[in-house]
């Protein structure tokens, strides 16, 4: 007990500072005797044991940054010698803690502390919770040794019992800091200091079991890769060699898209934006669907023309005269050509080619019935500025991807049409013809023609956006020509945006001249014909125009002649014909059949469908263009008892209401046209539109209505060579419509020379060609008055003829 007692008095020792390093009890440390401030520690401690028995004592201590920690170790000196580098040096036994205290004097060059030793014994019996600590520890220490292949010394390790002993072990792991050992240091309770040390194991265990998961999936990463380039490179050179086997030329330059990119003459964004997408692809594996993607992108980006650009023909006249050659008639459409010519030679001249960002393209919307040529004039209009041609079909569309584009991210994901287009023509400045514009529909898939907007919009198309580039694409110096038929089927906000052209069909003779310049030669080449040896002479060509065809184009036209054509191949074959053969119009008949359009004033006059009162013939516009429209009425027997007004022929509600309008004019004004207005009133009176499988619908059949109203009732005849149009009103006026000129020249090619049109479109007579109007006689009125008295025949020796009368 003397000894015991002895030990926990209070101590005087010299110190031995620690650099950032720390001892602990049972660990035994060399020290290098080359540092001043171990050797004034040694040399002390040896002095003083000099008058002292046992080893030379000292007081190690941590030094953390310059300053002490208020805890040591007291170290005795085992040995003083050589380390293993040949430099002085002691082995020193950490053997307790202490707790400093204040600075004293003493022996050498030292600094002396006094201190207390501090207890470190656990109460016995020791505790259960303790006992399974230790069993803990010990595991935990035992996995980390074994992972280090240190089996000596587990056995060491599970050979120590006292937990102070246990926990001050823990001084050797090399992983702590120094932070974390001057806290096990200055921890005085052995089972906290147990505590502290198990849970810093734990700690460590489990940060180097993440570290080796993450090493391990790094190397089977890097493996994978080293594997996959490996088998590449061995795949490079199978390929290598079958292509010098073959005998071919190159082959990876293709692949390296940074450098096509680099070579490629691009737009800047664009090429900042291609750039990136390199990067991306070199980052990406070669198994990621993303390399695909990017790979197609930058083959689509680098195939387009960015800076590509067609010279512009400014030879006007000589734009004028390949119009002219490949086209007849169609002159609104050569002027607008033309002026755009001109325009753009002048702008150039000027140093205006772009002005804004934006370049002088053309937006134009060709409506007409089928057949007048709409999708070949675009042809011509690029033959005659010298650009390329696209034809981009809109019928049918209903998805607005196919306008914009896909997300890339799409599977199959394609640039718009727009796009494909510009990548076709292989320049940016291409006459694009947008087919049928008027058949694209919409369903959940969008609406194409409201992608459309920014397209053909002149102050927004330089910076068109496709969803599948996603980068800017000037379209502001492209021609724009959109094809329709129907100009109600194009929604207004996109019509707005086009400079509308018409082309309301061809006389009889420019179809003549299309036929003998242009469709004869096209098809005497398909029929294996020379032109010496078939020809066909004006008077057939004009029959086949006004009596087997009657139609706004020449489509029929065409496949007449073809028809013809190959009549007089087959009969050569057969030996029933001789060439050369000259088709003149009494051929027809026999080659062709009989003719499907007899005009009405070249039948019988019995036949005609006026030769009874109550007919007339009206004008209209159709899909295809203009057309002739008779209206038939007749009375009810009065015996039946259906009064009212009774429509036939498929009519829309706005013919309706010109019907219940001619009615209710002739009834209010019957005694004014000494008319027999009281069979009105005890009479159903029925009005019928023939080919009523034909919907009809608008306001220009008014005096028609009325004429053959007035016709039943006053039993005068309308005349055979008059047709009308016009609204009409409550009170008599002729209202002007429209179609003016596709209705001539539907009167014109039904043999009609008289034609009744309201006043108000007499200056739509500028449109109508001078060959149409020389034959027409045209009368513009006001007052349905003035209709009558120029549509119905005077009446036959003051007698009126039988009424017709509806069974």
């Amino acid at each position: 007990m003397a000894a015991e007692s002895a030990a926990f008095t209070p101590l005087t020792l010299p110190v031995l500072p620690l650099d950032d390093e720390v001892v602990l009890p049972g660990m035994v440390v060399p020290l290098d005797l080359n540092d001043a401030d171990v050797r004034a520690a040694v040399e002390a401690a040896q002095a003083a044991a000099r008058s002292e028995p046992g080893k030379p004592r000292v007081l190690l201590v941590p030094r953390i940054d310059g300053t002490y920690a208020s805890t040591g170790v007291l170290g005795t000196v085992e040995q003083v010698g050589r380390l293993a580098d040949g430099d002085p040096g002691a082995l020193i036994r950490g053997r307790g803690r202490v707790r400093i205290g204040a600075g004293t004097t003493g022996p050498g060059a030292a600094l002396w502390v006094e201190g207390t030793r501090l207890d470190e014994k656990v109460p016995e019996p020791v505790p259960g919770h303790v006992t399974e600590l230790v069993k803990e520890y010990k595991a935990l220490a035992t996995a980390w040794l074994r992972k280090r292949g240190a089996w000596q010394v587990v056995d060491r390790v599970q050979a120590i019992d006292d937990v102070s002993a246990l926990a001050d072990n823990s001084g050797y792991s090399p992983f702590l800091t120094t932070e974390q050992k001057v806290e096990l240091l200055e921890t005085a309770d052995p089972v906290a200091r147990l505590k502290l040390a198990t849970q810093q194991l734990r700690d460590h265990l489990a940060e180097q079991d993440v570290a080796e998961t993450i090493a391990k999936d790094v190397q089977e990463g890097v493996d994978k890769q080293q594997r996959e380039f490996l088998l590449r490179r061995q795949l490079e050179a199978v390929r290598k060699e079958l292509r010098e086997l073959n005998g071919e030329k190159g082959g990876e330059e293709s692949d390296d898209y940074r450098a096509r990119v680099e070579a490629a003459d691009l737009p800047e964004k664009v090429r900042e934006a291609a750039l990136k997408e390199v990067d991306k692809l070199e980052r990406s594996s070669d198994q990621s669907p993303e390399g695909s993607w990017i790979r197609t992108w930058l083959d689509t980006v680098l195939e387009l023309p960015w800076n590509e650009r067609t010279e512009d023909a400014y030879d006007i006249q000589g734009a004028k005269a390949i119009l002219d050659a490949e086209h007849a008639g169609l002159e609104d459409v050569k002027e607008r050509i033309t002026e755009y010519l001109a325009v753009r030679k002048r702008r150039g001249e000027r140093g205006l080619g772009v002005v804004g960002g934006r370049r002088g393209g053309a937006v134009l919307a060709l409506v007409g019935p089928p057949g007048v040529g709409k999708t070949s004039l675009g042809e011509s209009v690029a033959h005659a500025m010298g650009r390329k041609f696209v034809r981009v079909a809109l019928g049918g569309v209903r998805d607005e991807a196919e306008i914009r584009g896909h997300r890339r991210t799409y599977v199959g994901a394609l640039p718009g049409r727009i796009v494909r287009a510009i990548k076709e023509a292989g320049s940016m400045n291409p006459v694009v013809l947008l087919d049928e514009i008027d058949k694209v529909g919409s369903d959940f898939r969008g609406d194409p023609a409201a992608a459309l907007l920014e397209v053909l919009d002149p102050a927004q198309n330089h910076t068109f956006r496709d969803h599948y580039l996603e980068v800017e694409l000037d379209l502001s110096d492209v021609v724009f020509l959109a094809t329709a038929n129907v100009l109600e089927a194009i929604p207004e906000a996109l019509l707005d945006r086009m400079e509308l052209v018409r082309l309301d069909g061809y006389t009889e003779d420019e179809k003549i001249v299309i036929a003998r310049d242009h469709l004869l030669p096209r098809q005497l080449e398909r029929a294996g014909l020379d032109k010496d040896e078939v020809s066909i002479d004006e008077g057939a060509l004009r029959k086949l125009a006004g009596e087997y065809t009657r139609e706004a184009g020449v489509r029929n036209l065409e496949r007449s002649i073809a028809r013809l054509l190959r009549k007089v191949a087959a009969q050569h074959e057969l030996g029933e014909r001789e060439l050369p053969f000259t088709v003149t119009d009494d051929d027809l008949r026999g080659l062709i059949g009989r003719p499907h359009h007899v005009p009405e004033s070249a039948q019988d006059p019995a036949e005609r469908r006026t030769a009874v009162p109550g007919v007339a013939t009206g004008l209209a516009v159709t899909g295809a263009g203009g057309d002739v429209l008779y209206v038939e009425a007749s009375l009810a027997d009065p015996e039946t008892g259906a009064a009212g007004l009774t429509l036939t022929g498929q009519l829309g509600d706005v013919m309706k209401e010109s019907a219940q309008i001619a009615l209710s004019f002739l009834r209010s004004h019957g005694a004014e046209l000494e008319l027999p207005v009281g069979d009105l009133k005890d009479r159903g009176v029925h009005i019928h539109f023939p080919a009523g499988a034909v919907p009809k619908d608008g306001p220009s059949a008014g005096i028609t209505m009325t004429t053959a109203l007035a016709s039943l009732l006053s039993g005068r005849l309308v005349r055979t060579d008059v047709a009308m149009t016009g609204e009409v009103s409550l009170t008599g006026r002729v209202l002007p419509i429209g179609g003016v000129k596709q209705k001539l020249l539907a009167a014109h090619r039904a043999g009609v020379t008289t034609v009744i049109i309201p006043k108000r479109n007499e200056p739509d007579l500028d449109d109508v060609p001078a060959e149409v109007l020389d034959k027409l006689d045209v009368h513009a009125v006001t007052d349905v008055r003035q209709v009558l008295e120029l549509a119905l025949s005077p009446a036959t020796n003051g007698a009126a003829p039988e009424v017709p009368v509806a069974a």
